[in-house]
């Protein structure tokens, strides 16, 4: 019995519809092969293992970073069956697997961000003191999120968390890591400080934070980050394109806000010392203030002393020029009608004249005058 004759269109239909009903998402580990980037946007490769090699087409978009051949890689896709270049699995998400494959990936993008001054230190910005406000990016229902809001409000308290609850590992979590920084960035007032954390894990757990869109959204972020990951090993590279970073969700609290406690006693300690100082400044300054009123004392009377010398010299020399101690002397102030008289020749013969002595008047009359 003859089957079912297709057209190669129609045989690509049917193939299609069947692999999206019974494989509509597949997940497939393997060794990169192959790996080239087309027009800085398509990107073609295959998976293979001993025996087997499948083929993948994706974007630049879906690449967690810059890969060679040779890395183990788990890709989620879909199968499909092209109608020209045959059978291939469309990429949606794709990541390094293997504590090895997984650092070299970050080996590589690290070298090309490096190349770039992504992580160059004049880039970093300082934390606010004491932030009123903090974006929060982490999961919800972790123990990073309760860890990191005990330890905050023990510290310090008082401060506005707004926060944005996302995966932290698995595919939808670099999506959803940048999603949600880019949504604080957006915000008309964002928060003083941006929290990316999580708790520790397996390098695959922690592979997010390596991810290449999201150490950009954490460079290019306006709001100044902090990214912690639970791990001492190696740092993330979101890690080291953040502002600055800690070693737990703990930790990062510790580094966002002072510890409350700890500033009042150095406010005492500070006040005491004001307290002191002010003492010391006060005591200096009435010394001060009572060496200068002696001062000022000793040269007033000093300065009053010369006046009473000079008013005193005055005085006699007032004395020696004064009238009525010459009449006194025996000398006399002659006038006529009211005239003072200083020469014989304002004197004539007959004329009444009055002699001012040092005891009275006396009122005369000339007899005769000598001049000369």
């Amino acid at each position: 019995m003859e089957g079912l004759v297709l057209t190669p269109t129609d045989f690509v239909a049917l193939v299609n519809q069947t692999l999206e009903f019974a494989y509509p998402t597949v997940v497939i580990e393997g060794e990169l092969a192959n790996f080239r980037i087309a027009k800085n946007r398509w990107v073609y490769f295959s998976l293979k293992d001993d025996v087997s090699t499948v083929q993948f087409f994706g974007t630049v978009y879906q690449m967690p970073g810059p890969l060679q051949d040779g890395l183990s890689v788990r890709v989620v896709g879909s199968p499909r069956l092209h109608a020209r270049f045959g059978f291939s699995v469309n990429v949606t998400a794709l990541s390094a697997v293997g504590e090895g494959s997984i650092k070299k990936a970050a080996d590589l993008l690290l070298a090309k961000l490096q190349a770039e001054g992504l992580f160059a230190p004049e880039r970093k910005r300082t934390l606010p003191l004491a932030p009123e406000t903090i974006g929060l990016i982490t999961a919800g229902n972790s123990a990073a999120y309760a860890d990191f809001i005990k330890i905050l409000a023990e510290r310090w308290g008082g401060v506005e968390i707004q926060f944005t609850d996302v995966y932290v590992q698995g595919n939808q979590a670099p999506g959803q890591i940048v999603r949600a920084i880019e949504y604080f960035n957006q915000l008309a007032s964002p928060p003083e400080v941006l929290v990316v954390t999580r708790g520790g894990g397996s390098a695959e757990d922690l592979a997010a934070f390596s991810d290449e869109r999201v150490v950009r959204a954490v460079a290019a972020s306006r709001i100044p980050t902090l990214v912690a990951v639970g791990h001492e090993v190696d740092e993330s590279l979101a890690e080291i394109a953040a502002d600055a970073r800690a070693s737990t969700p703990t930790n990062a609290a510790q580094v966002v806000v002072p510890d409350r406690a700890h500033e009042l006693s150095n406010l005492r300690i500070k006040k005491d010392g004001l307290s002191v100082e002010v003492l010391e400044l006060a005591n200096l300054q009435a010394a001060a203030t009572q060496m200068g009123r002696e001062y000022l004392t000793a040269q007033v009377s000093r300065l009053l002393a010369i006046e009473a010398e000079r008013l005193s010299a005055y005085r006699r020399l007032a004395a020696l020029f004064d009238p009525a101690a010459a009449l006194k002397r025996g000398y006399a102030i002659v006038r006529k009608g009211g005239k003072l008289i200083t020469k014989t020749t304002q004197v004539k013969i007959g004329d009444s004249l009055a002699l001012h002595l040092g005891d009275g008047k006396l009122d005369v009359t000339t007899k005769g005058v000598t001049r000369g």
